[in-house]
């Protein structure tokens, strides 16, 4: 059975709750979390350096001189790699593509495994409710201060606190996002992950039946191999 602590807006504890095992306890898969992760970076990369090849080059494509009798070297076009303004041969294209594709069955599960490698490492943080008396990024540093938070933290946001996500994104070290797109990126780039119970319930309501099924069949194939 998982436990955690559950700390107010003041920093005090007020109670402790249980934990889905199968979106808190899911086992470690660390070669699943780095090829998530990898593919999306890779989304995320700006294709940005370019280079002119000799069909994009501006000039004559008329040969500049006859072949023979000139006494110059044969050449058929100003924009030949080897002259000056030419084009350039192997550089860098716009046309490259670092796309990586990561099927929907192992982003949940990602998802599953860095959630609870954040409870097992003590990083998680459970607050009762996200309610701010007065709609200021002041105030929410002094939760943060409050909750012991010192490292960076990545607070994720219900459906009904998501209006609170403007108060905490010119904090430093600190990031906030909906709770409906929390992401292996964002939860790896961060030390501490600061949820509400309300988070918690959506979380083990989305991922808690599939992280059951494949949780069985790994205790049958361990079976098995018994």
């Amino acid at each position: 059975m998982l436990k955690v602590s559950v700390y107010n807006l003041k920093g005090n504890k007020t109670e402790d709750i249980k934990l889905s095992e199968s979106v808190f306890g899911f086992p470690s898969n660390n070669s699943l979390l780095h090829q998530v992760y990898v593919s999306i970076m890779s989304n995320k990369r700006r294709v940005i350096a370019h280079t002119k090849d000799r069909a994009e080059r501006s000039g004559s494509g008329k040969k500049p001189w006859k072949q023979k009798g000139t006494g110059n070297a044969r050449t058929g076009s100003v924009r030949n790699p080897i002259w000056r303004k030419g084009g350039v041969v192997f550089g860098p294209s716009k046309d490259r593509n670092f796309k990586k594709k990561i099927n929907t069955k192992m982003k949940r599960k990602s998802i599953v495994i860095a959630l609870s490698e954040k409870f097992r490492a003590g990083e998680l943080v459970v607050v009762d409710k996200i309610k701010l008396d007065e709609k200021k990024t002041k105030k929410f540093a002094e939760i943060l201060k409050n909750l012991n938070i010192k490292k960076s933290a990545l607070v994720a946001f219900s459906p009904e606190e998501k209006d609170y996500y403007l108060f905490c994104r010119n904090i430093k070290k600190t990031g906030g996002t909906p709770v409906s797109q929390l992401s292996v990126f964002d939860m790896l780039n961060y030390k501490q992950l600061m949820l509400s119970k309300k988070s918690i319930d959506y979380l083990e309501k989305k991922y808690g039946e599939e992280g059951a099924k494949v949780q069985k069949t790994v205790k049958k194939k361990i079976k098995s191999k018994k």
